[in-house]
């Protein structure tokens, strides 16, 4: 079954991301149901299952399934994308392709899959975790620095909601290499922010800036590392 799987996911990799051009893209979202491309693109698709498959023709019903499949979805995105913010279109287009694919997998080598598994004490216990290291950790550091006010600092363009975004990603990272056990990998990532936000300090008119940076990142691993040690303490706990 695992063989079969990676060969369908590669078969998808190279016909939704390394075969298809910028061009093909743009041509499909201006013409829709007549773009040329939007046929090519799932003719790649059909060689791609058959090259994968090593020209297996056992399979031929799975590469029909995928490869109409794969026009009907691509046309309901391109129909929808006016109405759906892109980067949730994307999302749902990837997650029909793979439920696609897992469909077919079913045909040929069928799995069990039991949805308790996601309600079990320790994948409860991971989710709850990975959101109060990303969105509750954000909504604690904002409260508790809510009472500096560095307006002056905030003239110069930046990205809508970087710095939360990029918290985010800097505490998953600790997460992940406490439940790893890779600390080492967490001071490598408060050594390379140092580094990124040597710029910023060096510019400051006086100690706020940098306090308050400081303050931030001291929270943020803080938090993270709280949360880490928390997971691995309950997670040892439920293994008992």
């Amino acid at each position: 079954m695992l063989n079969l799987a990676i060969s369908l996911i590669l078969a998808h990799v190279i016909g939704d991301f390394i075969l298809q051009p910028q061009l093909w893209v743009q041509h499909k979202e201006n013409n829709k149901h007549k773009s040329k491309y939007l046929y090519w693109h799932v003719l790649v698709h059909a060689c791609a299952l058959l090259l994968v498959l090593q020209f297996n023709f056992k399979y031929w019903l799975g590469i029909l399934i995928i490869a109409l499949s794969h026009f009907v979805i691509d046309l309901i995105k391109l129909n929808l994308q006016s109405r759906i913010n892109n980067r949730l279109l994307f999302g749902l287009d990837q997650i029909a392709h793979l439920v696609v694919i897992a469909l077919v997998i079913q045909i040929y080598e069928p799995y069990t899959f039991s949805f308790n598994v996601l309600f079990n004490t320790k994948t409860l216990l991971f989710i709850t975790t990975l959101l109060c290291i990303t969105r509750v950790s954000s909504i604690i550091m904002k409260t508790l620095i809510s009472k500096w006010d560095l307006k002056e600092y905030n003239e110069e363009a930046s990205l809508e909601n970087a710095g939360a975004y990029i918290g985010m990603l800097e505490r998953l990272f600790v997460f992940a290499f406490i439940i790893t056990n890779h600390w080492e990998g967490v001071g490598f990532l408060i050594a390379a922010k140092s580094v990124f936000r040597f710029g910023d300090l060096s510019k400051a008119k006086d100690r706020k800036l940098t306090e308050y940076i400081l303050i931030g990142t001291l929270l943020s691993f803080g938090l993270a590392i709280a949360f880490g040690l928390g997971y691995e303490y309950v997670s040892g706990l439920i293994e008992k």
